[in-house]
């Protein structure tokens, strides 16, 4: 993707507080349309990220362009085209739900009737009817994060930048939100930082992951689920340590690890493989040979959450060594 198609496009970011690298030479470029999965661990530089994506910092080093507009050069141009959900949405609890949400459409530069127009809009995309005389402290969590929602599309943004939109939030009202961040993101580009895996899973085809403030894996499900180790399930009757010694001297095999199933006499272990099909016909082999009981053998595909963790460890091997 070229930087004139991205709708928002990273480039090179770099932020410093004091002596701490929150931020450490990012890129990226988001196109129209996408849905994409912004992951990291605590203090991986993910929110900071996120506030230099949308004005409220300033890179040290770096640019951003949203929709064309630099956001440093071009900033009120920029911003227009952004709504932004915080992880901590600053509402006006006293305010009734529609007098904040008139205030914000006129914060947008929006008057008369455009402004009544795109608040009873956004009333009916987050499904707040019959909310809207309510002051925005006797909302649950849920419905406060559905204002939350609202205020950042009165404008009718091009980008969606969301942080952690469903924290804290019960199931049922993590799916009511989910589903209308999918809805949204038929006519929006949306970016969304979760800690909720399954949640990405569920709606994101994209993922972008960072660790220590640097970028460690972007691409499709598919893509970063093919550049990770495969895995295959084994559970045999044998002596733990045993069997260990003998799985690991089959070719192809990276490393093992037990499960114990308490109360079972069946051993479980996993193994890390460079491919799983040869390697599974080796072990199939050697049970038959030695005569061990082979209760299970099948194929673990990557899931987000062992794609996430396998980079996030390769990320401190790597720092370990350098160190």
């Amino acid at each position: 993707m070229s930087v004139s198609d991205a709708v928002i496009s990273a480039r090179h970011l770099h932020k410093r507080f004091g002596d701490v690298r929150a931020v450490t030479d990012v890129s990226f470029d988001i196109g129209r349309g996408e849905l994409v999965g912004f992951l990291g661990p605590n203090g991986a530089g993910k929110s900071t990220t996120m506030k230099m994506l949308t004005g409220y910092l300033y890179p040290d080093e770096g640019e951003v362009t949203i929709a064309g507009h630099a956001l440093e050069r071009e900033g009120r141009s920029a911003r227009a085209r952004i709504g932004y959900l915080p992880e901590h949405t600053p509402l006006y609890r006293e305010m009734r739900v529609d007098r904040y949400l008139a205030f914000v459409a006129a914060v947008r530069g929006l008057r008369g009737a455009r402004a009544r127009d795109a608040v009873e809009r956004v009333i009916q995309a987050v499904d707040l009817e019959g909310y809207t005389a309510r002051r925005i402290r006797t909302l649950s969590k849920g419905y406060r994060q559905r204002v939350g929602l609202a205020q950042a599309l009165v404008a009718d943004p091009e980008v969606l930048i969301l942080d952690e939109p469903t924290s804290g939030l019960d199931p049922a009202e993590i799916v009511r939100i989910r589903d209308r961040i999918v809805e949204l993101a038929a006519t929006k580009t949306v970016l969304l930082s979760t800690h909720v895996l399954p949640e990405v899973e569920e709606v994101c085809r994209r993922v972008i992951i960072i660790a220590a403030g640097r970028l460690i894996a972007d691409g499709t499900l598919e893509e970063l689920a093919a550049e990770t180790s495969q895995a295959l399930a084994v559970t045999l009757t044998v002596e733990p340590e045993e069997g260990r010694t003998r799985l690991e001297e089959i070719e192809g095999v990276l490393d093992v690890e037990i499960q114990f199933r308490p109360g079972c006499s069946d051993v479980r272990y996993r193994l890390r493989v460079e491919e799983r099909y040869p390697v599974a016909e080796r072990v199939s082999r050697l049970a038959y040979d030695e005569g061990w009981p082979l209760v299970e053998l099948s194929h673990e595909l990557p899931t987000l959450e062992r794609i996430f963790l396998a980079r996030v460890r390769e990320l401190a091997r790597r720092e370990e060594q350098e160190a």
